[in-house]
């Protein structure tokens, strides 16, 4: 299943690895994709929307919408 975020506070692609590596510390196997111009990150995962809200926020992220 396919969830979309959107998330503050990314600004580059570091930012883009920390979202990307804090989700597949969840879900090893997560398919995620992050458009960093809108800030809009795609993840297709088996896990629950706030365990991947939660992923996001513990890499220092707000997600403002989405799930």
């Amino acid at each position: 299943m396919t969830i979309e975020f959107q998330v503050e506070g990314m600004s580059c692609q570091h930012c883009v690895a920390a979202v990307t590596n804090a989700i597949r510390e969840h879900d090893a196997s997560a398919q995620v994709s992050v458009d960093l111009a809108t800030g809009r990150v795609a993840v297709d995962s088996t896990q629950s929307t706030e365990a991947l809200k939660a992923a996001i926020d513990e890499a220092g992220y707000t997600v403002t919408a989405g799930g």
